[in-house]
């Protein structure tokens, strides 16, 4: 089937395309054919774009999903209350395998429906039964996601000696589920890295990740220690850095790792409300981008915040545009005339930079012929962002969750003229209440 976009405001992310003040997007079944003005197109579906910025979907490259069910809980938690509540037996551990699906089910639902067509879940595996509603839930929602393979959350795993892998049963998942790279959810792993378990088990872990060809996805790099730990050095000197290795937050890591990290392909994931909010430590885009690495944005967890990525991308744009300006009014200098950091590269970071973290940059990320069609359309009559002066300013400084029209995810439309299409919302209500109920009782 074909879908012509017509006439509509078109951002694509795609450095040779550029973007486009009045142009179209054609897709046949799940690919992109074409980009540009005044695309002819016999036997198709004309969707009238004309009001309608059109936009590759959001990529969320770290969100922890099943926690969708205990919304905004933690809206005044540390990290270290958030992990005393989450972790170590208390409510992470009482989830049920229906818990997971239909946390699943809702978090993901929520992603797409403000947006997000791609995101890493990062998990916290408890068994198998709970990790097959985990995966149920991703594919019954019709996300794109990567399903990251993690350990539970009881302190056995998670102490800084503990030598307790889930390897097997890691491959065992892969075999079952996960036999293509074709299919919307594929599979990562989401390891403790050697900040949380013993040097061994991560190197045992990343080894593992390299053999299933899977991004090895990993916290690190924070707090009071991670300034100290020197992790990446560490992963350097043992020749275990490459493109497969994601670092979620790397706030307090050092430049010169930073670089190292550039050298070999690997990428860091900032989510800056939670690491600004919960004690991480400044969010580490400026220190990223200074040192060769282009920073990929998350939400992490909706125990303490939206789950939308236009709420990051303004956080992370303004947190560092501040610490540059801060920088410059300490020593008696009016910044300008221009700000150091654009709304495009934050932009990129929340789209194609996102998909290169994910190693998903071939499929999708931009609205590039031969890609994956997931896209979105924005809203521009909408009186929030009316006139729509800047397209990627409007994206990146004043868009929200309303503004998304439709949503699409390889072709295929999930939400249209501001509705998800195809859910029972009343049925997820019920059940997300009962395990809300369920764990916070």
């Amino acid at each position: 089937m074909k879908r012509l976009f017509k006439n509509g405001t078109v951002i694509t992310s795609d450095s040779n395309l550029g973007n486009f003040k009045d142009a179209d997007v054609l897709i046949e079944n799940d690919k992109i054919i074409e980009v540009g003005p005044n695309i002819s197109a016999e036997d198709c579906e004309v969707i009238d774009a004309k009001d309608m910025i059109v936009m590759p979907g959001l990529v969320d490259t770290h969100r922890h999903t099943w926690e969708s069910v205990i919304r905004n809980v933690g809206a005044d938690w540390s990290l270290q209350t958030y992990l005393g509540n989450i972790y170590y037996g208390n409510i992470g551990s009482k989830r049920r395998p229906e818990d997971d699906y239909v946390g699943n089910l809702l978090g993901a639902l929520e992603a797409l429906e403000s947006g997000v067509t791609t995101l890493y879940d990062w998990t916290m595996i408890i068994s198998n039964d709970h990790a097959e509603e985990m995966i149920r839930g991703l594919k019954e929602s019709g996300i794109r996601a990567i399903f990251g393979y993690g350990s539970p959350g009881d302190a056995e795993y998670w102490n800084s000696d503990s030598k307790l892998d889930t390897i097997d049963k890691a491959r065992a998942m892969k075999e079952r589920h996960f036999s293509s790279d074709d299919q919307l959810l594929t599979m990562g792993l989401a390891i403790r890295g050697p900040e949380f378990s013993s040097w061994e088990t991560s190197v045992k872990e990343i080894q593992f990740a390299r053999e299933i060809d899977a991004v090895c996805s990993m916290h690190l790099g924070f707090g009071t220690w991670g300034s100290t730990e020197r992790s990446i050095e560490k992963l350097h000197a043992a020749g275990l850095l490459g493109e497969h290795l994601n670092f979620a937050h790397a706030n307090a890591v050092q430049p010169e790792e930073v670089r190292l990290l550039a050298e070999h392909g690997g990428s860091i994931s900032v989510t800056p409300e939670i690491e600004m909010m919960m004690g991480h430590g400044y969010p580490a885009v400026g220190l990223a981008l200074e040192n060769g690495v282009k920073p990929a944005l998350g939400v992490d967890v909706v125990t303490s915040t939206g789950g939308d990525m236009f709420t990051q991308m303004k956080f992370a744009l303004q947190a560092d545009r501040a610490r540059v300006n801060q920088e410059q009014l300490s020593q008696g200098i009016m910044p300008g005339p221009k700000l150091h950091l654009s709304a495009q590269s934050i932009l990129e970071s929340a789209t194609i930079d996102g998909a290169k973290a994910l190693r998903l940059d071939h499929k999708v990320g931009s609205l590039t012929p031969g890609k994956q069609a997931d896209l979105i359309m924005i809203n521009k009559n909408d009186l929030n962002i009316f006139p729509v002066n800047d397209p990627v300013g409007t994206v990146v400084q004043c868009t929200n969750n309303a503004n998304v029209d439709s949503v699409y995810v390889a072709g295929n439309p999930v939400k249209k003229n501001g509705k998800m299409i195809g859910i029972d919302i009343e049925r997820i209500k019920r059940l997300a209440t009962a395990t809300s109920e369920h764990l916070l009782g």
